[in-house]
């Protein structure tokens, strides 16, 4: 008998452009506050990628330093697995864009699209590949250029979003080690509350689809922050019980960084310490897919995370998607 065996994050990376966009930068471009938007999110700036950046291109920076990290070459990649809802272009897929100029050539790739929980999806799917031996070393990315598809005349979404990539390398490791529990899940009947209405086959784009601004970002706020706070703490409770451990058993929560108030109240009613609760939102704000990988790169690089830690993940965004990876490091 083979023992069974675990996929396990043996690398990690991440990539955010230089340009730096703080909320007094803002206050000249749309009726806003520092003090506003600090009280209400928590974000005191985000990164903006340049005009000609692309995903891709921060998903190869991002992607680059996970091999780095891992030890492994891009050749002994078996997977490419991009989450995004900002890809260069509808086909072909960032992923197979990735493939090529990192050199994976002996990778299958592919997009997966599951807005902010997208990195959690992927690391997920990719799960199941190494498990079953389907697949030994799959690299998964979460990429968003954002700011391309904010409307900077709307106050209440601008404020909000920023660009930035996030890489992780899974491989087999030991059945004590690595993704020991995830679960995912949706709810297509919230599907209104955050989406960009126009550039597909229900509005194509058109003279009438970019006059009324329907390429933007649009956003119900308070229905997403009621939703967000619920599902990060039953995620989070339901996980932990299917592990048969304790919440308070987390070495490090890292939640998708919406809204610092959100996450707040989630570590309120989890009775989570903050020093458990990864919180990188005031410098780079809401990264969807790319925030729980960057911050992930950032826990690690800093030696929050250690052998042994108790990782969760826990992504929750448009869809409506939410879903959690309980990770023994």
């Amino acid at each position: 008998m083979h023992e069974r065996v675990s996929a396990g994050i043996i690398g990690t990376g991440s990539y955010l452009p230089d340009q730096v966009l703080n909320n007094y930068d803002l206050e000249k471009l749309v009726e806003t506050s520092n003090q506003w938007i600090c009280s209400r999110t928590g974000i005191q700036e985000r990164r903006i990628a340049d005009e000609d950046v692309s995903a891709s291109d921060l998903a190869v920076r991002a992607a680059e330093a996970a091999l780095e990290a891992s030890g492994l070459s891009a050749g002994q990649l078996d997977l490419i697995i991009v989450a995004t809802i900002t890809p260069d272009m509808f086909f072909p897929s960032t992923a197979c864009i990735v493939q090529d100029r990192i050199g994976a050539k002996n990778a299958v790739a592919f997009d997966i699209s599951a807005a902010c929980t997208g990195f959690v999806y992927g690391l997920t799917m990719a799960e199941q590949f190494v498990k079953l031996g389907t697949y030994r070393h799959i690299l998964v990315i979460g990429v968003e250029v954002l700011s391309k598809f904010v409307d900077w005349s709307d106050r209440n979404t601008c404020i909000l979003f920023g660009d930035g990539a996030g890489a992780a390398v899974l491989g087999p490791v030991t059945s004590q080690k690595g993704i020991q529990f995830s679960r995912l899940g949706s709810d297509g009947s919230g599907g209104d509350l955050l989406k960009i209405p126009a550039g597909g086959s229900k509005i194509p784009s058109s003279q009438y689809s970019l006059d009324n601004g329907l390429h933007f970002i649009k956003m119900s706020g308070k229905d997403i922050f009621k939703f967000a706070v619920k599902v990060m703490e039953h995620s989070t409770c339901d996980a932990m019980e299917a592990c048969g451990l304790k919440v308070s058993d987390i070495d490090l929560l890292i939640p998708h960084q919406a809204n610092l108030r959100i996450i707040n109240s989630a570590a309120k009613r989890l009775k989570l310490p903050p020093e458990k609760v990864w919180v990188n939102i005031h410098r780079y704000g809401n990264i969807s897919a790319a925030s729980i990988p960057v911050a992930l790169d950032e826990a690690v690089t800093l030696g929050k995370i250690r052998e042994g830690s108790l990782v969760v993940l826990l992504g929750f965004g448009a869809g409506l998607t939410w879903g959690v990876n309980v990770i023994r490091w």
